[in-house]
């Protein structure tokens, strides 16, 4: 095994709590409103509103995925479902936090359902492909569902079983996607919060169904 499959390895394994990096007390600071939306970034939220996280991948990409759509009052980019508290990204990508790049998404269900934001989920990444989605390689790019609610987390389960019938009628891929209910969130630099939309320019790759060979997810 070579330099580079040794380390492919290593960041494609979660650490043990042993293993993983101490962290800090101190959160990110983040301010001010989104910088697409000019919403609140942070909590409070209007009592209307839902939240969901996803992990897909890069979060840029996937962040901008969700700002984009009718009925979202607001995202952020965060670290979720590993060890270290208050990680920055620097540490995410050494593997040694365990945690997931993920976005926070905050809807308004009356006008975008968590049904309907699945479906997004589903079909703008690879669910198949464990820890990485293409080129990019480590334990903060798995596939992650993790719900605010049991009736998120019982619809999250339900429509990955559907999906998974899709796709087995067409291939041996297996989904590799985790379901959980959130546990802590934490929120990554301001200067990943809306990358997309300050560095028009910026890496987003297409991780979609279509560019995967996978069929398409349809609620």
């Amino acid at each position: 095994m070579g330099i580079f499959d040794l380390f492919a390895a290593r960041k494609s394994t979660l650490p043990e709590p042993d293993q993983a990096l101490p962290g800090r007390d101190t959160a990110m600071p983040i301010h001010g409103n989104h910088y697409v939306l000019q919403n609140a970034l942070i909590p409070p939220f209007p009592e209307r509103m839902e939240t969901a996280v996803f992990g897909m991948g890069c979060f840029w990409g996937a962040e901008k995925l969700f700002w984009s759509q009718n009925g979202v009052f607001s995202t952020a980019v965060g670290y979720a479902d590993g060890i270290t508290p208050n990680p920055n990204y620097e540490e995410v990508c050494t593997g040694l936090t365990g945690h997931n790049e993920v976005v926070l998404v905050v809807f308004d269900p009356a006008i975008i359902g968590f049904a309907q934001l699945l479906a997004l989920f589903w079909n703008n990444h690879n669910p198949t492909t464990g820890m990485r989605q293409g080129n990019d390689v480590g334990t903060q790019y798995r596939s992650g569902i993790y719900t605010a609610t049991d009736e998120q987390f019982a619809l999250a389960l339900a429509s990955k079983e559907r999906y998974q019938a899709l796709i087995s009628a067409k291939s041996a891929e297996f989904i590799t996607t985790e379901i959980k209910p959130l546990n802590q969130l934490y929120y990554a630099e301001q200067y990943h919060q809306q990358y997309l939309a300050k560095v028009t320019n910026g890496y987003c790759p297409n991780h979609g169904y279509a560019a995967n060979g996978l069929p398409e997810y349809v609620e």
